[in-house]
């Protein structure tokens, strides 16, 4: 296979920052990449800003029907023509190096999925000084009581995994849904280094945690299918984890 990189965004009425987004992807020093951004029924101006960086490397899709995050990237991935698949959400932002080092760091461990550190940042773009750094390797029970994984730092070597692996199931916080079960099959290995802006929008922060914590408990009893009690065992720590990562 090919040593192409393609990369995802989900793309839903984000036309303030998303050239932004694309701009931190095509300025990678690792160039062998493929952008695939996938509308999934904006009303804003987000096709036509990206419609102004249409080439051969930058590819618009839409779904016909809005289907969210999780089915964005589900198009995404069924066009992606990549030996690696990585995602970016159409707020955050990379640093240069972001896919080189990551590539260079999963060839030396072997590894079929990777995730590395990242960086708070405002709503301009700008970092905030709060680094979450990650451990070398986390599996499935270990991440089932940490929140260290990011989707716009994650990536896989497809040549390890099939993309039925990583399509993402329709339910809230899909893209922790998808971390474990890819982790039931290969552990993933952190690098802990700063390469994404995680940009934080303005919004209700408790409100935010109290989705959160909805959303992995449903994770839990619904869709993991683990005990009450194990249940608990695992939310405890998830949730300090959760909000000791965000104050």
């Amino acid at each position: 296979m090919n040593e192409m990189v393609s990369v995802i965004v989900p793309v839903y009425n984000a036309s303030l920052y998303i050239a932004d987004t694309i701009m931190s992807v095509l300025q990678q020093t690792y160039t062998d990449l493929e952008l695939i951004l996938v509308d999934d029924g904006s009303v804003d101006n987000s096709r036509k800003v990206i419609e102004g960086f249409s080439s051969d490397k930058v590819k618009l899709y839409s779904n016909e029907l809005t289907k969210g995050a999780a089915g964005a990237r589900n198009t995404g991935i069924e066009k992606a023509r990549g030996r690696y698949i990585a995602f970016i959400d159409a707020d955050d932002l990379w640093d240069a190096d972001k896919l080189a080092l990551q590539i260079a760091f999963m060839k030396e461990k072997d590894a079929a999925f990777s995730f590395t550190g990242y960086e708070f940042a405002d709503e301009g773009g700008r970092g905030l000084g709060r680094i979450v750094h990650v451990p070398e390797t986390i599996g499935y029970r270990e991440a089932l009581k940490n929140t260290t994984i990011f989707t716009s730092t994650v990536m896989f070597d497809m040549t390890k995994l099939d993309k039925s692996d990583i399509m993402m199931p329709y339910v809230k916080s899909e893209d922790t849904a998808t971390w474990w079960k890819v982790l039931k099959k290969e552990k993933a290995y952190g690098l802990n280094r700063s390469l994404v802006l995680y940009r934080r929008i303005g919004r209700s922060l408790s409100s935010n945690k109290i989705e959160a914590l909805r959303r992995i408990w449903n994770l839990y009893r619904r869709v993991e299918h683990l005990g009450f009690f194990y249940s608990c065992w695992c939310f405890v720590f998830w949730a300090v984890r959760a909000v000791a990562r965000r104050v």
